[in-house]
Protein backbone atom coordinates (compact mmCIF):
# COMPACT_ATOMS: atom_id res chain seq x y z
CA UNK A 1 0.00 0.00 0.00
CA UNK A 2 1.21 3.75 -0.64
CA UNK A 3 0.46 4.27 2.83
CA UNK A 4 3.00 1.90 3.86
CA UNK A 5 5.33 3.45 1.99
CA UNK A 6 5.15 6.43 3.00
CA UNK A 7 6.24 5.01 6.72
CA UNK A 8 8.92 2.93 5.30
CA UNK A 9 10.19 5.96 3.75
CA UNK A 10 9.85 8.53 6.75
CA UNK A 11 11.47 5.98 8.57
CA UNK A 12 14.54 5.73 7.21
CA UNK A 13 14.38 9.65 5.81
CA UNK A 14 14.60 10.39 9.23
CA UNK A 15 17.50 8.08 10.46
CA UNK A 16 19.54 9.32 7.63
CA UNK A 17 18.69 12.89 8.69
CA UNK A 18 19.98 12.21 13.05
CA UNK A 19 16.65 12.05 14.24
CA UNK A 20 15.41 9.36 16.48
CA UNK A 21 13.78 6.22 15.07
CA UNK A 22 11.75 3.60 17.16
CA UNK A 23 12.91 0.03 16.30
CA UNK A 24 12.37 -2.98 17.93
CA UNK A 25 11.56 -1.35 21.19
CA UNK A 26 14.69 1.14 21.34
CA UNK A 27 15.21 4.57 20.06
CA UNK A 28 18.40 5.18 17.41
CA UNK A 29 20.10 7.61 16.21
CA UNK A 30 22.90 7.77 13.67
CA UNK A 31 24.52 10.46 16.00
CA UNK A 32 25.15 8.25 18.90
CA UNK A 33 28.63 7.04 16.96
CA UNK A 34 30.90 9.22 15.51
CA UNK A 35 30.68 6.99 12.23
CA UNK A 36 26.96 6.09 12.54
CA UNK A 37 25.86 7.49 9.77
CA UNK A 38 28.31 6.37 7.03
CA UNK A 39 27.59 2.83 8.87
CA UNK A 40 24.17 3.31 7.96
CA UNK A 41 24.78 4.50 4.85
CA UNK A 42 26.80 1.24 3.79
CA UNK A 43 24.26 -1.06 5.77
CA UNK A 44 20.84 0.50 3.52
CA UNK A 45 22.75 0.74 0.56
CA UNK A 46 23.64 -3.08 0.54
CA UNK A 47 20.10 -3.73 1.73
CA UNK A 48 18.77 -2.39 -1.20
CA UNK A 49 20.94 -4.41 -3.87
CA UNK A 50 19.87 -7.64 -1.91
CA UNK A 51 16.63 -6.93 -2.13
CA UNK A 52 17.08 -6.76 -6.15
CA UNK A 53 18.76 -10.25 -6.26
CA UNK A 54 16.49 -11.79 -3.65
CA UNK A 55 13.09 -10.27 -3.58
CA UNK A 56 12.71 -8.87 -7.22
CA UNK A 57 14.14 -11.92 -8.79
CA UNK A 58 11.20 -14.07 -7.59
CA UNK A 59 8.79 -11.34 -7.63
CA UNK A 60 9.24 -9.14 -10.25
CA UNK A 61 6.49 -6.20 -9.30
CA UNK A 62 8.49 -5.30 -5.97
CA UNK A 63 11.00 -3.69 -7.78
CA UNK A 64 9.06 -1.04 -8.51
CA UNK A 65 7.63 -0.31 -4.37
CA UNK A 66 11.08 -0.80 -3.42
CA UNK A 67 13.00 1.56 -6.17
CA UNK A 68 10.40 4.33 -5.57
CA UNK A 69 11.45 4.55 -2.22
CA UNK A 70 15.72 4.64 -3.05
CA UNK A 71 14.94 7.39 -5.70
CA UNK A 72 13.58 9.44 -2.83
CA UNK A 73 16.55 8.66 -0.66
CA UNK A 74 19.05 8.90 -3.35
CA UNK A 75 17.85 12.22 -4.08
CA UNK A 76 17.65 13.64 -0.05
CA UNK A 77 21.16 11.62 0.38
CA UNK A 78 23.51 10.76 -2.65
CA UNK A 79 25.51 9.30 -0.20
CA UNK A 80 23.22 6.40 -0.31
CA UNK A 81 22.83 6.31 -3.84
CA UNK A 82 26.77 6.39 -4.35
CA UNK A 83 26.94 3.63 -2.06
CA UNK A 84 24.10 1.35 -3.84
CA UNK A 85 25.66 2.14 -7.40
CA UNK A 86 28.95 1.05 -6.13
CA UNK A 87 27.54 -2.65 -4.40
CA UNK A 88 25.40 -3.16 -7.27
CA UNK A 89 28.65 -2.91 -9.81
CA UNK A 90 30.20 -4.78 -7.49
CA UNK A 91 27.96 -7.90 -7.32
CA UNK A 92 26.69 -7.13 -10.97
CA UNK A 93 29.31 -6.35 -13.07
CA UNK A 94 26.58 -6.24 -16.18
CA UNK A 95 25.34 -3.31 -14.92
CA UNK A 96 27.94 -1.00 -15.61
CA UNK A 97 27.63 -2.59 -17.90
CA UNK A 98 30.92 -4.53 -18.26
CA UNK A 99 32.10 -8.65 -18.90
CA UNK A 100 35.44 -8.45 -16.42
CA UNK A 101 38.34 -10.25 -18.63
CA UNK A 102 40.48 -13.13 -17.32
CA UNK A 103 43.88 -11.75 -16.45
CA UNK A 104 46.68 -14.45 -15.96
CA UNK A 105 47.40 -14.88 -12.54
CA UNK A 106 43.91 -14.63 -11.64
CA UNK A 107 42.52 -18.13 -9.83
CA UNK A 108 39.05 -19.65 -11.47
CA UNK A 109 37.31 -19.12 -8.07
CA UNK A 110 38.22 -15.58 -7.92
CA UNK A 111 37.57 -14.95 -11.81
CA UNK A 112 33.88 -16.18 -11.41
CA UNK A 113 33.18 -14.11 -8.23
CA UNK A 114 34.49 -11.21 -10.74
CA UNK A 115 31.76 -12.13 -12.84
CA UNK A 116 29.22 -11.82 -10.29
CA UNK A 117 28.85 -15.69 -9.70
CA UNK A 118 28.31 -16.24 -5.67
CA UNK A 119 31.46 -18.99 -4.69
CA UNK A 120 30.81 -21.10 -1.39
CA UNK A 121 33.72 -23.77 -0.49
CA UNK A 122 35.22 -23.95 -4.37
CA UNK A 123 31.66 -24.53 -5.35
CA UNK A 124 30.44 -22.50 -8.24
CA UNK A 125 26.01 -21.88 -7.97
CA UNK A 126 24.54 -22.86 -10.20
CA UNK A 127 23.49 -20.88 -13.96
CA UNK A 128 19.68 -20.48 -13.40
CA UNK A 129 20.31 -19.07 -9.75
CA UNK A 130 23.12 -16.72 -10.85
CA UNK A 131 21.10 -15.51 -13.97
CA UNK A 132 17.95 -14.99 -12.05
CA UNK A 133 19.93 -12.89 -8.92
CA UNK A 134 21.09 -10.93 -11.97
CA UNK A 135 17.94 -10.17 -13.34
CA UNK A 136 16.45 -8.92 -10.13
CA UNK A 137 19.63 -6.62 -9.59
CA UNK A 138 19.00 -4.97 -13.34
CA UNK A 139 15.28 -5.05 -12.89
CA UNK A 140 15.66 -2.88 -10.16
CA UNK A 141 17.61 -0.56 -11.88
CA UNK A 142 16.05 -0.08 -14.67
CA UNK A 143 13.13 0.80 -12.18
CA UNK A 144 15.01 3.49 -10.32
CA UNK A 145 16.19 5.48 -13.47
CA UNK A 146 12.87 6.37 -14.34
CA UNK A 147 11.43 6.77 -10.91
CA UNK A 148 10.91 9.88 -8.78
CA UNK A 149 9.68 9.45 -5.09
CA UNK A 150 6.22 11.84 -5.66
CA UNK A 151 6.17 13.55 -2.23
CA UNK A 152 9.92 15.29 -3.03
CA UNK A 153 9.83 19.09 -4.14
CA UNK A 154 10.65 17.91 -7.79
CA UNK A 155 12.67 20.54 -8.52
CA UNK A 156 16.07 19.34 -9.29
CA UNK A 157 17.22 16.61 -11.92
CA UNK A 158 16.26 12.82 -11.01
CA UNK A 159 19.71 11.99 -9.22
CA UNK A 160 20.23 9.11 -11.36
CA UNK A 161 17.81 9.08 -14.26
CA UNK A 162 16.49 7.93 -17.72
CA UNK A 163 20.03 9.34 -19.45
CA UNK A 164 21.58 7.21 -17.30
CA UNK A 165 19.48 4.34 -18.99
CA UNK A 166 20.06 5.24 -22.57
CA UNK A 167 23.72 5.04 -21.83
CA UNK A 168 23.80 1.79 -20.38
CA UNK A 169 21.60 0.40 -23.52
CA UNK A 170 23.76 2.35 -26.02
CA UNK A 171 27.14 0.66 -24.26
CA UNK A 172 25.59 -2.97 -23.64
CA UNK A 173 25.26 -2.50 -27.49
CA UNK A 174 28.56 -1.93 -28.14
CA UNK A 175 29.97 -5.02 -25.96
CA UNK A 176 30.63 -8.23 -27.28
CA UNK A 177 27.41 -10.54 -26.58
CA UNK A 178 27.67 -13.37 -23.81
CA UNK A 179 25.61 -16.38 -24.32
CA UNK A 180 22.69 -16.84 -21.54
CA UNK A 181 23.23 -13.59 -19.81
CA UNK A 182 23.35 -10.71 -22.42
CA UNK A 183 19.44 -11.74 -23.98
CA UNK A 184 18.40 -12.06 -20.46
CA UNK A 185 19.61 -8.40 -19.52
CA UNK A 186 18.34 -7.13 -22.33
CA UNK A 187 15.03 -8.43 -22.20
CA UNK A 188 14.84 -7.74 -18.26
CA UNK A 189 15.90 -4.02 -19.10
CA UNK A 190 13.67 -3.83 -22.02
CA UNK A 191 10.42 -4.62 -20.30
CA UNK A 192 10.92 -2.72 -17.17
CA UNK A 193 12.04 0.80 -18.76
CA UNK A 194 11.36 0.73 -22.45
CA UNK A 195 8.24 2.25 -21.76
CA UNK A 196 9.85 5.00 -20.06
CA UNK A 197 13.06 5.49 -22.88
CA UNK A 198 10.51 5.49 -25.46
CA UNK A 199 8.85 8.47 -24.63
CA UNK A 200 12.06 10.47 -23.72
CA UNK A 201 13.84 9.21 -26.80
CA UNK A 202 11.74 8.57 -29.57
CA UNK A 203 12.88 7.99 -33.31
CA UNK A 204 16.34 7.54 -31.36
CA UNK A 205 14.95 4.33 -29.43
CA UNK A 206 12.88 3.12 -32.21
CA UNK A 207 16.29 3.35 -34.41
CA UNK A 208 18.07 1.17 -31.54
CA UNK A 209 15.07 -1.20 -31.09
CA UNK A 210 15.83 -1.77 -35.17
CA UNK A 211 19.60 -1.94 -34.24
CA UNK A 212 18.84 -5.14 -31.74
CA UNK A 213 16.78 -6.79 -34.25
CA UNK A 214 18.66 -6.64 -37.47
CA UNK A 215 22.11 -6.80 -36.00
CA UNK A 216 22.75 -7.51 -32.02
CA UNK A 217 20.29 -10.38 -32.01
CA UNK A 218 21.93 -12.08 -34.84
CA UNK A 219 25.40 -11.66 -33.17
CA UNK A 220 23.79 -13.05 -29.72
CA UNK A 221 22.61 -16.26 -31.53
CA UNK A 222 25.75 -16.78 -32.97
CA UNK A 223 27.29 -17.31 -29.64
CA UNK A 224 23.90 -19.24 -28.19
CA UNK A 225 23.82 -22.98 -28.08
CA UNK A 226 20.98 -24.98 -28.77
CA UNK A 227 20.28 -25.71 -24.93
CA UNK A 228 20.72 -21.90 -24.09
CA UNK A 229 17.74 -20.27 -26.22
CA UNK A 230 15.04 -19.90 -23.77
CA UNK A 231 15.94 -15.95 -23.12
CA UNK A 232 16.76 -15.31 -26.56
CA UNK A 233 13.82 -16.32 -27.92
CA UNK A 234 11.45 -14.55 -25.46
CA UNK A 235 13.68 -11.17 -26.44
CA UNK A 236 13.45 -11.91 -30.17
CA UNK A 237 9.20 -11.61 -29.72
CA UNK A 238 9.07 -9.04 -27.12
CA UNK A 239 11.32 -6.80 -29.80
CA UNK A 240 9.68 -8.35 -32.96
CA UNK A 241 6.19 -7.59 -31.44
CA UNK A 242 7.66 -3.95 -30.21
CA UNK A 243 7.76 -2.60 -33.63
CA UNK A 244 5.02 -3.91 -34.87
CA UNK A 245 2.79 -2.46 -32.67
CA UNK A 246 5.41 0.81 -32.13
CA UNK A 247 4.88 0.63 -28.84
CA UNK A 248 6.83 -0.58 -25.86
CA UNK A 249 3.70 -2.17 -23.24
CA UNK A 250 3.72 -0.14 -19.79
CA UNK A 251 6.04 -2.69 -17.19
CA UNK A 252 3.97 -4.78 -15.41
CA UNK A 253 3.77 -3.69 -11.16
CA UNK A 254 4.19 0.04 -12.38
CA UNK A 255 2.81 2.01 -9.47
CA UNK A 256 -0.01 3.94 -10.39
CA UNK A 257 -1.17 7.40 -8.92
CA UNK A 258 -4.67 4.89 -7.31
CA UNK A 259 -1.70 2.89 -5.73
CA UNK A 260 -0.20 6.03 -3.79
CA UNK A 261 -4.40 6.66 -2.47
CA UNK A 262 -4.10 2.96 -0.47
Amino acid sequence: AGSKLREVFDKINNLLSGKPVQTEGQTVTVTQHPQGLEFVCYKLAEKFVRHGEGEVSFHHDSAFPIAVVLSGIWELHPRVGDIFLAHLHKKCPYSVPFYPAWKEGTSMEEYQRMLGYEVHDSKVEEQDHFLKRMSGMIRLYAAIIQLRWPYGNKQGAHPHGLSYGWRWLAQMLNLEPLADVTAMLLLDFLEVCGNALMKQYGIQFWKTMFYIQKSYIPRIEAVTSSGQMGCLSRLKNFVQKCLRAEEIPLPKGILTPSFWRT
